[in-house]
């Protein structure tokens, strides 16, 4: 699947406003054919954004079931004759899509784009009603998982995740018109032909439908838009002379597009935008381009004041300009993928990404980031099962599919924080790596571990290519004791670094009220959250195995209500609203030093 695109054969229209939104909270809404006939009862609803923060009753904010969204779309006259496609860049957590009355397509997966066919249903020039269910309720056979627990006022959802549980169209919907022979997919390797790296190598394949009589041309060109390499085929391998590799900061971009042809006449066209770079694993260090890296940056999410997990540019930009600013060359999607919007510009500033599935909360000894147990058995044929890691192998696929091809995603996450320590696990997970590395062999794979598995219990760390941490000494563990807290997490890394894998901390922190300052320093203070990460900094330093330290979060976020989550989790380097907090100054001298 390709997203939409506007080139010399194709063209997409996009369907973001304000659409027509109801709540079905009877659960009478497929029964009753809502998608038939205009939305009855209907509120406006902003497209893309979360439901949940627009609004100002708790019953709508927290409300998990099916969510109801419609508009009337015009399909464009000039599209005769086109496959014409309706693409949701996500949908969380699943969505059935109808036109007219006539269901076209149903996904399971939140934060990962899907698509239908419509051609069939629609009439260029005229009018169509565009109908979207979208259900937010998790349970033990979706990813991420929850339950329906039943209370005194009623079923509640319950998860696992410390985020909020936002829901509803996130990104873009399209409109898009391709030619009825056409491009399916296009996968591109890229790397070097000898050590100088004076000339790049790309290696490509493509898929095609109803195209067996058609020829395949790529075309590569500079960033000046100059031709520097040519082939013909459904796959092959190019070489670009005098190559200007993609780098940290130096997001140097060639433009690959592949050409559908009938003789001399264009029938379809796509572009991708690469960066020609290598990354690998070697001993105990990352490379990238042959050369030593150290990722500094953020675990991050996509989570904003109103608009909840909204994609929005400006948005965005001003993330990656405090990213910039900060001396950050690496962000985590924790815990799901990002809108590939995201990918581009991290593509274009040279920024790494460990790409990460929305498989969190699979754990039942974790709660919201809290110690303690939730009442149930992880893995068992009635929680975390064969359904499950159905699910969770088809997110993976899907994930490898749609961000392949960007320089900047160096490293998959298959799981944040799962029960990692028992028999359960390793059965879960063994299979899991494998449909990774079968998807991509050519980045390494790896999951985020718990610090309920320490370093000699974890059962799944033996599948992952490298050492991936989450850790809370001084927060969570020895509180307040930063003696302690060095001491205890020094002896925990050295063994970790023992394996010989590299080792990155993807999360470390404490909670900070913005504005609280003490003296001697106090946990929930700034003061404390600069000593904590100056603690773990000397440890980072005298580990050569630590290639990577992500602090955890890069802004304050929404989580579920609770004694332990004042207005949401503090951890941030800057606040919600992305001002810094004392430790951005810290963070700062230390990044922008190396």
């Amino acid at each position: 699947m390709l997203r939409p695109q506007d080139t010399a054969t194709r063209e997409r229209k996009n369907l973001d406003g304000v659409w027509d939104f109801r709540l079905d909270t009877d659960g009478t809404g497929h029964k009753e054919r809502w998608f038939s006939a205009p939305l009855a009862q209907a509120r406006p609803m902003a497209v893309p954004a979360s439901f949940n923060d627009l609004v100002t009753d708790q019953a709508t904010r927290d409300f998990f079931g099916d969510i109801w969204y419609q508009r009337t779309v015009r399909v464009p006259r000039g599209w005769e004759g086109e496959r014409i496609v309706v693409h949701l860049e996500s949908a969380t957590h699943r969505a059935t899509v109808w036109v007219g009355d006539a269901e076209v397509v149903s996904h399971e997966g939140g934060y990962l784009p899907f698509e239908a066919d419509i051609t069939e249903h629609v009439t260029p020039g005229e009018e169509f009603r565009l109908t979207v269910c979208v259900n937010n309720t998790l349970s033990f056979q979706s990813i991420p998982p929850g339950v329906i627990e039943e209370t005194v006022s009623g079923p509640k959802q319950r998860y696992w995740h410390d985020f909020f549980n936002y829901a509803g169209l996130h990104r873009s919907v399209w409109l898009s018109a391709t030619p009825t022979r056409h491009l399916e997919d296009v996968t591109l390797v890229t790397g070097f032909t000898d050590d100088a790296r004076t000339t790049g190598v790309i290696e490509y394949t493509t898929e095609t439908v109803d195209a067996g009589d058609l020829g395949v041309e790529v075309v590569v060109r500079d960033a000046d838009g100059a031709e520097v390499a040519r082939g013909t085929g459904a796959s092959g391998r190019l070489e670009v002379p005098n190559v200007h590799a993609w780098g940290l900061g130096d997001g140097y971009l060639y433009d690959v597009e592949v050409r559908l042809h009938d003789g001399d006449d264009l029938v379809d066209s796509y572009h991708v935008k690469t960066g020609i770079r290598t990354f690998e694993i070697d001993g105990q260090r990352l490379l990238l381009n042959g050369e030593p890296v150290h990722l500094q940056g953020f675990g991050m999410h996509e989570d904003h004041v109103t608009v909840g997990k909204k994609h929005d540019p400006a948005l965005m930009i001003r993330d990656f300009e405090l990213l910039e600013w900060i001396g950050a060359n690496s962000l985590r999607t924790s815990h799901y993928p990002y809108s590939e919007d995201v990918l581009d510009y991290a593509d274009a500033a040279g920024v790494l990404v460990i790409d990460e599935t929305p498989a969190v909360g699979l754990n039942m000894g974790l709660g919201g980031g809290i110690f303690g147990s939730q009442g149930y058995t992880t893995y068992s044929p009635e929680t975390v099962n064969e359904e499950t890691q159905r699910v969770h192998a088809d997110v993976i696929r899907d994930l490898i599919a749609r961000d392949k091809n960007h320089p900047s995603v160096v490293i998959w996450s298959i799981a944040n924080e799962p029960e990692s320590e028992t028999q359960g696990a390793e059965d879960y997970f063994r299979p899991l790596f494998d449909v990774a590395r079968e998807a991509d062999p050519t980045r390494p794979v790896g999951f985020v571990n718990v610090m309920l598995a320490p370093h000699g219990k974890d059962r799944v760390m033996q599948f992952a290519d490298l050492v991936m941490l989450n850790r809370y000494y001084g927060w969570y563990v020895d509180t307040g004791d930063l003696v302690a807290a060095e001491k205890n997490m020094r002896t925990e890394l050295e063994a970790w670094a023992g394996d010989g894998k590299p080792v990155i901390m993807t999360e470390y922190g404490a909670d900070t009220m913005p504005g609280l300052h003490q003296l001697p320093a106090e946990p929930w203070s700034e003061e404390y959250q600069r000593e904590l990460l100056d603690m773990h900094h000397r440890v980072f330093d005298d580990i050569d195995a630590i290639v990577g330290e992500q602090m955890w979060n890069f802004a304050d976020f929404a989580t579920t209500s609770g004694i332990m989550r004042v207005g949401g989790n503090k951890k941030g380097a800057f606040t919600r609203d992305r001002q810094p907090k004392a430790v951005a100054h810290l963070l700062r001298e230390r990044w922008t030093r190396r």
